[in-house]
């Protein structure tokens, strides 16, 4: 497998987030339309994209949310494709491109609905947080946080 940084133009990276996006609509329900609006891809500089044997497995983002933090976004792996440590291992290098970046800290957000995104979060040691910014009083929303060494 190989990990490969871009940029939220990259072509692989557009065509995973728009499996997730589907994926997200159907697990998000009525409230999908509120969670998509904070979920544009425009605004991302820092993407990285899974692949094996040139195919796009699996993708996430980081986006600067203050000075010290970077939110991660855009967490997906091909459905055909999970349960392999891709997850893990796109994570892994948002982290590290995060401290090499000179921040020390992520958080990010995921939903009720999404059983294996929280089970990865709490097993790469992020820990349940108050939820931030957008999320704030959202019944449906999970925070976590990581401090990064």
């Amino acid at each position: 497998m190989k990990i490969v940084r871009t940029t939220s133009t990259n072509q692989d990276f557009i065509a995973l987030v728009a499996l997730l996006d589907a994926d997200l609509a159907i697990r998000d329900g009525e409230d999908h339309s509120f969670y998509d609006q904070f979920n544009k891809i425009s605004q991302i500089k820092y993407v990285v994209v899974a692949y094996e044997n040139d195919k796009p497995l699996g993708c996430g983002a980081i986006k600067e949310y203050d000075s010290n933090t970077m939110e991660i976004k855009r967490m997906y792996v091909s459905s055909d494709c999970r349960g392999k440590g891709i997850a893990s291992k796109v994570l892994s290098e948002l982290e590290s491109w995060t401290t090499e970046l000179g921040y020390n800290k992520c958080i990010l957000e995921t939903g009720y609905k999404q059983p294996e995104a929280i089970a990865l979060y709490k097993k790469r040691a992020f820990r349940l947080t108050t939820n931030y910014g957008q999320y704030t009083g959202v019944e449906n929303s999970l925070c976590f946080e990581k401090k990064l060494v």
